[in-house]
């Protein structure tokens, strides 16, 4: 299999359902995409499985984490039935996270419409521990990539996977996440990349992976009586409210129109061959300069690293104001990747830069998340990836600010010259940050303080991270000083 690039997108007459609604927005600019941002969970989910009833010709799905929970069997109970009525699906998942999927995925992959593949699959299918001791090396590199896209006509792109908590559906805590509904020309960049992961050599067809005779659709929650489902039909009453196809359909769906780009790794990253220049991170400095004025980071797990703190103080010293919204200990699934950001909060918080950590959305059973361990799921309160540049570039995707996006995963996002979204993005962060977020400060004897606001003029303040235990504490004081901050 090659690395490289081979057209095998099938024409999109242009007759479609999809195209009729978007072609006419995209002729009136030609030069720039439209974007639409899909912040609540419910438009998330609305958009992809309305837009899954729309398809007439492709389906091409790309995803770190398809979760076998309510929102993704409906999903997958929406694409089984968009193939058989003829459009031809392809579905790219990371077999990190399909433990407990093979008869889903195979029962799917039976369909002569819908093809799967798996990037850097395990030969263990169940013991999955024993990949990881056998091919580490391989197997501690993932595709974190996310992206949906339609009759080549829409692509969703950003941060979310699929699965309750993302969408904030059933009894799952809701996330604050962020993708992006683009539609225009950064479609087809998202489409040629799909295609050069797809033929790449670190992915495999499912069915040279999984030997297994494929069962009935019942097998996979597909059924009619599952749809009969309270929780279900909760939800799609929820989902019946959303104006979004009419909307799309009447073109008055409010796009912001801006030149938009699309950044995403070497697949050959997933092999540890991809040239260091043509990494994310690389890329992203060359396209969006260097910030003047402003930086805006929302990260769920951010790990500066000493180079990278070393270049955000490079940036305060030139007078660039930095604020950075990360989840606290409190609501970050995975406590090792935390203490690779709690190491450096002292020193930025001395050099000026503005750093508020996220309160959990609600707390699981016990009091303390599951820590989902070094590769994670990311699957803490705050999902997003964003950044803002001098209130006029915005880059969203699957992109966190750590060692493994950096490194070892493959990630993508999107790169857009709009400064209508990056100030909404920067006056939201002020506005949510009061309310949903712990402001850290150094108190008098150097030591960190986090503080809430509960009245307008009311200020608590903690000083050591709240709603946590003291093994937690102990846990990250002690990971930090391990030398693993290249596998965070």
């Amino acid at each position: 299999m090659s690395d490289v690039t081979v057209s095998m997108q099938p024409d999109v007459d242009g007759f479609t359902r999809l195209a009729q609604a978007i072609r006419p927005l995209v002729s009136g600019h030609p030069q720039d995409s439209g974007i639409y941002p899909l912040a609540e969970g419910l438009d998330a989910f609305a958009a992809r499985y309305l837009l899954i009833a729309m398809a007439e010709k492709t389906l091409d799905i790309q995803y770190y984490i398809w979760e076998n929970d309510m929102s993704g069997q409906l999903l997958f109970s929406a694409v089984l039935e968009a193939a058989r009525r003829g459009v031809r699906v392809r579905l790219l998942l990371d077999d990190n996270n399909t433990l407990g999927l093979d008869k889903t995925l195979s029962v799917l992959n039976s369909h002569p419409n819908i093809d799967v593949r798996l990037f850097n699959p395990f030969s263990f299918r169940t013991l999955r521990l024993l990949g990881y001791l056998t091919d580490f090396a391989r197997l501690n590199r993932r595709m974190h990539n996310k992206s949906f896209t339609v009759d080549g006509e829409a692509t969703i792109v950003g941060g979310r996977n699929v699965g309750d908590k993302y969408f904030g559906a059933g009894d799952e805590p809701l996330f604050s996440d962020l993708d992006v509904l683009a539609v225009g020309p950064v479609v087809e960049e998202v489409g040629d990349d799909f295609e050069r992961y797809w033929q790449c050599r670190s992915v495999a067809p499912f069915s040279t992976v999984v030997d297994m005779e494929p069962g009935s659709e019942a097998d996979i929650g597909l059924q009619e009586g599952w749809r009969e489902n309270e929780q279900v039909k909760h939800y799609f009453t929820r989902l019946q409210e959303s104006t979004f196809i009419t909307r799309l359909e009447s073109r008055t769906l409010p796009f912001i129109w801006a030149s938009s780009r699309l950044l995403s790794d070497d697949p050959r990253k997933g092999l540890g061959r991809a040239r260091t220049k043509n990494l994310l991170p690389q890329r992203l400095l060359s396209v969006i300069g260097r910030p003047q004025e402003q930086l805006d980071i929302i990260s769920a797990y951010f790990v500066p690293t000493r180079a990278g703190v070393a270049q955000l103080l490079a940036l305060v010293r030139r007078g660039v104001k930095i604020a950075i919204l990360t989840n606290s200990l409190a609501a970050n699934d995975v406590s090792v990747v935390h203490a690779g950001y709690a190491k450096w909060r002292k020193k930025l918080l001395r050099h000026g830069i503005a750093l508020y950590e996220l309160k959990p959305t609600s707390t699981p059973p016990g009091g303390v998340l599951h820590d989902r361990g070094l590769t994670g799921n990311s699957g803490s309160s705050l999902h997003a990836k964003t950044f803002s540049v001098d209130q006029k570039t915005v880059f969203i995707g699957s992109f966190n600010f750590d060692p493994r996006s950096a490194v070892l995963n493959t990630e993508m996002g999107l790169v857009i010259e709009s400064g209508e979204l990056a100030n909404s993005i920067h006056q939201n962060l002020l506005v949510n940050l009061r309310e949903h977020a712990w402001t850290l400060r150094l108190d008098e004897r150097g030591k960190i303080n986090w503080v809430e606001y509960p009245g307008e003029a009311e200020e608590v303040v903690h000083r050591h991270e709240p709603r946590t235990r003291f093994i937690q504490r102990l846990l990250v004081r002690l990971v930090w000083r391990l030398p693993i901050e290249w596998l965070l």
